[in-house]
């Protein structure tokens, strides 16, 4: 079917931009020109143009940093981000001698600075082209699993033809699910050191009794910076690397924010799904989100077992345990926003109106889309189960990558599977290389169990037969299996894997070890999924340009722009500093304060503030970092500002463009903002730059790098 082209249906939305909720949306920087209207009235005093181009300073000092987001802040590489973005990078460097997680970590000097876990990456992005044409070209007039494969195709050409230069690592960003795509260019640089950590009861002070609240006290930053070849080019970690020149760096303000005030927020959201159907919003209410809840909690529970009497493995887990904790609560709250929202009835209102008012050509399509999407749901316990194996494990992960490693690389780099292409060779190796600071046997097993024992209580047509043959039917046959695995396998040992990766990425046979012959049985098993999924994936990327061109019809009519959901590349959000009241008689302010910090204190974790920071607090001296109308130091403010997971660490700007805050937080009420933008509810939560001035300046002092950043040192 021909279509409009998106360019088109996008200006109809566009030109209404003004109608548009200020604080709502996730704007592609080629949007803003678009919107420069509504920017200026809502205070922003640049030009909007200068927002257009991603390789273009502001933009081009935003980056991508492992999970999240960060930005340059000097001409040296220095790397502002969330303390949680760099908990990996900061539990890598912990030992026995340098407690990196409690006591924090300051540089001396930059021979002082720690190399960050081998697979953690900064991408800097340098070009984001439109190549909708080229990659459904050969799509057109296909369905299913070959339509799948034509865009497939299409994007590892374009990947390869734009790395064939080096240096860079390349993505074809899918916009409106399959209606445009996008060239991504990054550079991507591998060699990042920490060089200022504050410690945890600074940088996680709360833990997750404040997560997703407010008020809160936290001094979630980190400060890395990123190095290369002496050519200036990305290269491995080496000594004789020099400090990485960005293309642009931001200038923090020495003002801070007050209520009303604009902001701006850049960062790389991850994924969003306010465009998908009623139906994806149904399921996700009513099936997903209570799985995953229960999920995450069953593995916490056992992570923290596990580690309660090993000292060694809880700090083995400590970033892994972290990330559980934080995914649990965020698809608890996730869910209770949702239902307060009463979302799922919303959306089928709106979308039973959006289809009364679609033209007919497009009803077939987005019939069968109906129809595809309700025949996958029942695969979704079984994936989740699956997927959590992998990525939850270290042992298991590894002996999985090197068997599909070995699968893939029997094949012509072009046809190899996505992940397992040479491009990837050196994350693999990167993610090979840090199992040992992150693995205990132990605690390795007793995840396995939990997955596994609800793995086994699927009903037989949501199991693989696989997963039966090699873990049994029953809790003591699984108990034996792998006690049997975990007894005899080698993979512990680095040398064992990293010998086995070199066979594996030229396809040659892997010398055999029981965790790699399980892994080849579930390899198997992957692979076989793999194909149905593709095949619903083809069919579904065919049909839902169809679904985005009558939504784009209806929102026009309804006088909203369309901004596409979130997919990891940058966006920006604007809006301003808002207190927020979330129900009857509570109103929350939009600043908080260090009295708040002595308030919270208990001296027990989480709230056992650090006593240089109380004492500070006690002495007052705040010097040029206090509020000028609180007469105190600021800590974390407020603001209405569209944010979504992968925008932890986003710098948040000012009228003018400077940095005044890092995005870290949002509040419980709008945790399911990713689903549905709900403005009475929506904040999110930042550090206050005033605060890391403070903390440099007078509590745990780096006076080297407030000098780097152009910052007073009082």
């Amino acid at each position: 079917m021909m279509r409009k082209p998106l360019a088109a249906a996008l200006a109809l939305g566009m030109g209404l931009a003004a109608a548009a909720q200020a604080n709502e949306g996730m704007w592609m920087p080629t949007q803003l020109p678009e919107l420069a209207r509504t920017l200026k009235d809502a205070g922003f005093k640049g030009d909007p143009r200068q927002l257009a181009d991603v390789t273009a300073p502001p933009l081009s000092a935003v980056v991508r940093v492992g999970g999240g987001t960060g930005a340059f802040v000097s001409g040296d590489g220095l790397l502002l981000t969330n303390h949680h973005v760099a908990y990996g990078v900061i539990q890598y460097n912990a030992s026995k001698e340098l407690d990196t997680i409690n006591d924090g970590f300051i540089a001396r000097d930059r021979s002082d600075e720690r190399a960050a876990n081998p697979d953690y990456r900064v991408l800097v992005t340098v070009g984001f082209d439109k190549v909708t044409d080229e990659v459904l070209r050969e799509a057109r007039g296909k369905n299913g699993r070959a339509y799948y494969d034509a865009v497939e195709n299409a994007r590892k050409r374009i990947v390869a033809d734009c790395e064939a230069e080096g240096g860079v690592r390349c993505s074809v960003a899918n916009m409106y699910y399959g209606s445009d795509f996008y060239r991504v260019r990054q550079l991507e640089l591998t060699d990042i050191r920490l060089v200022y950590a504050p410690p945890r009861a600074i940088g996680n002070y709360g833990d997750e009794i404040d997560n997703f609240m407010w008020p809160r006290h936290t001094g979630d930053f980190t400060l890395l910076r990123a190095y290369v070849g002496k050519d200036g080019k990305p290269a491995p970690y080496s000594k004789d690397n020099v400090p990485y020149q960005p293309p642009a760096h931001l200038k923090m303000s020495l003002d801070g924010p007050k209520e009303g005030d604009y902001a701006m927020l850049a960062g790389y959201p991850g994924t969003t799904y306010r465009l998908r159907t009623a139906a994806e919003f149904a399921n996700q209410i009513d099936a997903v989100l209570p799985r995953r809840v229960e999920v995450f909690q069953q593995l916490i529970d056992v992570v923290e077992a596990a580690g309660k009497d090993d000292a060694e493995a809880r700090t083995r887990y400590a970033s892994q345990l972290q990330s559980l904790k934080n995914n649990r609560k965020r698809a608890a709250g996730e869910l209770e926003g949702l239902l307060r929202s009463d979302a799922k009835a919303q959306r089928a209102a709106d979308e039973q109106a959006m289809l009364a008012a679609t033209d007919a050509k497009y009803r077939a399509d987005i019939d069968a889309l109906f129809a595809s999407l309700d025949a996958e749901r029942a695969t979704g316990e079984s994936e989740l189960l699956v997927g959590l194996m992998s990525s939850q494990t270290q042992l298991l992960r590894s002996a999985l990558l090197l068997e599909r490693l070995r699968v893939e690389s029997a094949k012509p780099d072009a046809e190899r599977e996505s992940g397992y292409q040479q491009r990837d060779q050196a994350l693999i190796e990167g993610v090979l290389r840090q199992v040992q600071r992150r693995y205990d046997p132990a605690v390795e097993k007793v995840i396995l169990t939990a997955l596994l024992t609800r793995y086994q209580q699927l009903p037989d047509d949501q199991r693989d037969a696989h997963y039966d043959n090699l873990f049994g039917r029953t809790p003591a046959q699984l108990v034996k299996a792998l006690d049997e695995l975990y007894a005899t396998t080698k993979l512990g040992d680095e040398a064992q894997r990293l010998s086995r990766f070199e066979a594996a990425r030229k396809g040659a046979f892997i010398d055999n070890d029981p965790l790699v012959s399980v892994a080849a049985a579930l390899v198997m098993a992957q692979l076989s999924a793999e194909r149905e999924s593709k095949e619903r994936a083809g069919e579904q990327l065919r049909l839902r340009p169809s679904y985005m061109q009558a939504l784009f019809a209806w929102r026009a009519q309804q006088g909203r722009a369309v901004y596409p959901d979130a997919n990891r590349t940058l966006r920006i959000s604007y809006g301003k500093v808002e207190a927020l009241h979330p129900r009857d008689a509570v109103h929350y302010s939009p600043v908080t304060t260090v009295a708040g910090i002595v308030e919270k204190n208990t001296g027990a974790v989480p709230f056992d503030a650090p006593k240089p920071l109380l004492d500070a607090i006690a002495k007052g001296d705040f010097g040029s970092t206090a509020d000028p109308a609180l007469k105190t130091q600021t800590v974390n403010f407020l603001t209405n500002l569209d944010t979504t997971g992968g925008n932890s660490g986003s710098p948040v700007l000012n009228a003018k463009g400077e940095l005044i805050g890092l995005n870290f937080d949002s509040n419980w009420e709008s945790v399911s903002a990713s689903w549905w933008f709900d403005p009475r509810y929506k904040r999110a939560v930042h550090v206050d730059m005033r605060y890391l001035r403070w903390l440099l300046a007078k509590v745990y002092p780096a006076p080297a790098l407030l000098a780097e950043m152009g910052l007073p040192q009082e």
